[in-house]
């Protein structure tokens, strides 16, 4: 584990393997960190190494990473965040695998870096379909864990900050237009619960230019198939060896 410090803000991460990289961003709402991937069926930060170079971090404030707290924080904060860390690793371009509150965090990546995402890979990303409040009570709970760590932030802050996250619409960092703009590869992975809903993620991929779209891959009985989709699928867009596993 290492520790990026920009200005006030410390970034907890990992880097390991060669390779092209990529860049992981965890599961587990706005308590995303490393350790979240260990619980999940697939995961990357095992099912890659030896293929790619794979970075993992812990979001602002999750995990062992910390940042303070304002009322203009959003997701275009935590994005920078990621921006910031490839760039202190010297990563040009690379993939990015999100799941969960990673999905849109991939998106929002894929939208604001451009030609610096290769292709980004969708677990069950989260989105709305009648569940905000659903959304509004784990960002309330993590707040309760947290707020004894920012005396800097009053009720206002906290609530301007949860209106940024999930107030918004579809996948709450992007409009439909949005990612029907988004012409990085996209590989969907379906998911089908409160938080991850079924419809979102048949809508990012009807939307999307450029996508793979799997409704299921996390039984036991899928799971080999999953892994060769999403190797196949990156190693298609890694520049160099497409076609190579």
């Amino acid at each position: 584990m290492a520790i990026f410090d920009r200005d006030d803000v410390h970034l907890r991460y990992t880097d390991d393997g060669d390779g092209f990289p990529v860049l992981l961003i965890a599961p587990g709402g706005m308590r995303s960190a490393i350790e979240f991937w260990d619980r999940m069926p697939w995961n990357p930060r095992t099912a890659l190494l030896g293929s790619y170079r794979v970075i993992a971090m812990d979001q602002r404030n999750a995990g062992e990473s910390f940042a303070p707290v304002s009322a203009d924080d959003g997701w275009q904060t935590h994005a920078a965040d990621q921006l910031a860390l490839l760039d202190h690793l010297g990563i040009d371009r690379c993939h990015v695998v999100g799941m969960c509150i990673g999905g849109p965090y991939a998106l929002g990546l894929a939208m604001a870096g451009g030609d610096r995402v290769a292709s980004a890979v969708l677990l069950q990303p989260i989105g709305l379909d009648d569940n905000r409040q659903a959304f509004f009570d784990m960002f309330d709970q993590w707040v309760a864990d947290v707020r004894d760590d920012h005396p800097e932030a009053d009720d206002a802050t906290w609530a301007a900050y949860r209106e940024a996250m999930f107030g918004g619409d579809f996948v709450f960092n992007a409009s439909p237009d949005d990612v029907a703009a988004c012409t990085t590869p996209l590989l969907v992975m379906m998911g089908n619960d409160l938080y991850h809903p079924s419809s979102v993620s048949r809508e990012i991929a009807r939307l999307a230019p450029d996508v793979v779209f799997v409704e299921r891959w996390k039984d036991d009985d899928v799971l080999e198939r999953t892994h060769d989709t999403i190797h196949e699928f990156l190693a298609e867009h890694t520049p160099g060896v497409s076609g190579e596993r």
